[in-house]
Parts: structure tokens; C-alpha cells; sequence
């Protein structure tokens, strides 16, 4: 499944090869596209849009209300700490896909006094990036990548009325059109490659879902709400000894600041708190295994992917299931 690129962030050559796995379903080898899709391991992007956050947006409603307060009392100081607190991605979506993340978490909303249609992303605080235009450049990217099949997870749903909704699935169905898989059995990459299946919309609010068969109840995941890589680890085997869900779900492998780190870390950002993490958390994902199996691994997700071999350490683990 090809070598591992440089893992130096600081590398030129790692721009480069970020498209290596640009392809990486395609070229599975044969036995593995039968495989229904969540047994397979697939690497995905948490808090996929953080790399577009606008300096200039409020903190979202859903924030702390100490940290909201912070920001109208001493912008200067606690609106540069949010910032760098929120941003979990630094590559766009499109390098995303490119460098092989097949599963984008989506957290959308509707700002507060925002324009009626104008749906962004959030993460404390709301995107530049407009819903509509970013499924818009998922579409174009699938186009050119006709044996890619990728999972959106819609979640959070800040400020979304029942309208909001339905005009969000309009957009879904207009852009995706038949690509979008439809609610039912798992397929595997052979049957959705026969049927012209890319897209499976994973999304969070139950009574929309059961209106619209394009849509898929939420994939669980699993957050550990973490600040150290070890405590996140025994999270994320503990979760393995209850046992896998059945259709598709994601680990994620994030570390998670709190309010109280954050105060004591003003000047610090949640890159710098994962980076010197990643060599922990690459262990642990390095020993799962995909497949049907009770404690076996589908859809892991981490934070600042591309800066390491995260994404080839996820699709390398699906070698496991050619063994005998």
C-alpha cells in the first residue's frame, strides 16, 4: 500500500506526496473490496474545517459562558487563545481528501443574526468557509476520483431550525445528486463502485434522518475528552471491551483541551499540546485491527492530519485482514 511519506512537518517533500493515498480505495488489493465498508479502517479528520476559522466571528453560543465573557472583557488577550484552542486542521479540505481522509466531520450551524441560508462550520467559533461551497469542492474532488468513497458525519447543528434542515438536505441531494448512497445495508466497495455510490451522509438529527432515505442515523463516536495521550488510550480500550457498534463508527484519537488548561496555556494552542503526543497515539493505532470482530477498530480520527504518517497508518492496517 506504498511506502510512508516524511513525516517532518517541516519537510518539502511532504507537500509532495500528500496525494499518495489520494487513490487508496481503488488500489486495495482485489480481496479487500468485497469487505462491507465498516469493517474496513478508514482514516478520518476531526473537527474537519478548523483550518478556515474567522478571528473576526463571535464564540459560538454553545461555548463556555466564563470564556465568552473573557472574549468581551479582554478581546486582545482571550480571542488570539480561542483561536489557537479551536483549530484542530491545517490542511483544506480538498489536501484533506488528497492525502487520503475518507471520513469529514462536518459540525455545522447557523450564526446568530447570520444570513437566513448561510450555513458555516463551527468550533468555538464559526468558519469563513460556507456549507454549501465546501460539499460543492467534496463533489468536484469525488468526481475526479471515481473509486473514492467518502463518509460525511453533519453533527452539532448549532442554531438549526427544522427549515435550516431541510434546506441543508436540499443541498446535500442537489450537489450529490446519485452518488448519495441510500439508507440501508452496509455495501462493500465493490457494490457501491457497480451502483456509482460516494457519499454516505452520517447525520445527527434523528427526525430528519427518518424523513429523508438519503441520510444515515449518526455514526457513534468515540471521544475521550482528553488532555493526555494515556488517559485517552485506556479510554479507547475500554471502549473496545464493550464491544464494537455495528455499522460504521469512529475512534477518535484527539486530545481535548479544557477551559482550565486552556487559562493555564494562554499562549499556548492545541497543535502544540497534540504534536508531542502523536508518537503515543500512532502506537496505539498501529496495534488495532479492522474487521467484524468485537473489539476490532472502523473509522479513526484524529487532529492535524498530513503533519504525520497517521493517514498511511490507518489504511496499512487493512493488510490485517488479508492474513489467514
Amino acid at each position: 500500500m506504498g511506502p510512508a511519506p516524511a513525516s517532518s512537518p517541516g519537510n518539502p517533500r511532504l507537500a509532495l506526496r500528500r496525494k499518495e493515498y489520494a487513490n487508496w480505495m481503488a488500489e486495495l488489493p482485489p480481496r479487500l473490496w468485497t469487505v462491507p465498508l465498516h469493517h474496513l479502517s478508514i482514516p478520518g479528520s476531526h473537527d474537519t474545517m478548523t483550518y478556515c476559522l474567522n478571528k473576526n466571528s463571535p464564540v459560538s453560543e454553545n461555548g463556555s459562558k466564563l470564556l465568552r465573557f473573557l472574549v468581551r472583557v479582554a478581546p486582545c488577550v482571550a480571542r488570539p487563545a480561542v483561536l489557537k484552542w479551536s483549530v484542530t486542521q491545517v490542511l483544506n479540505v480538498t489536501e484533506q481528501l488528497d492525502c487520503g481522509i475518507r471520513y469529514l466531520d462536518l459540525r455545522i450551524a447557523h450564526m446568530p443574526d447570520g444570513s437566513e441560508k448561510n450555513l458555516h462550520f463551527v468550533h468555538m467559533v464559526y468558519t469563513t468557509a460556507l456549507v454549501e461551497d465546501t460539499l460543492t469542492e467534496i463533489s468536484e474532488w469525488l468526481q475526479q476520483h471515481p473509486k473514492e468513497v467518502v463518509i460525511l458525519a453533519c453533527r452539532n447543528f448549532e442554531g438549526m431550525t427544522a427549515s435550516l434542515h431541510q434546506y441543508l438536505v436540499s443541498c446535500i441531494k442537489n450537489i450529490f445528486g446519485d452518488t448519495l448512497c441510500p439508507r440501508g445495508e452496509f455495501r462493500s466497495l465493490q457494490q457501491l463502485w457497480k451502483e456509482g455510490y460516494q457519499v454516505i451522509v452520517s447525520y445527527e438529527d434523528e427526525e430528519t434522518v427518518s424523513g429523508h432515505g438519503e441520510l444515515w442515523p449518526a455514526a457513534p463516536y468515540w471521544w475521550g475528552d482528553k488532555v493526555k495521550a494515556d488517559d485517552l488510550v485506556r479510554y479507547l480500550e475500554a471502549r473496545k471491551d464493550d464491544g464494537r457498534p455495528d455499522g460504521l463508527f469512529v475512534a477518535g484519537i484527539n486530545l481535548t483541551e479544557n477551559l482550565r488548561y486552556i487559562l493555564a496555556h494562554l499562549s499556548g494552542s492545541l497543535k502544540e499540546m497534540t504534536l508531542p503526543n502523536l508518537p503515543r497515539l500512532e502506537a496505539w493505532i498501529r496495534g488495532q485491527i479492522p474487521g467484524p470482530g468485537f473489539k476490532c477498530t472502523n473509522i479513526i480520527a484524529g487532529d492535524f492530519v498530513g503533519l504525520d504518517d497517521f493517514v498511511g497508518d490507518v489504511i496499512r492496517l487493512n493488510e490485517k485482514l488479508l492474513r489467514p
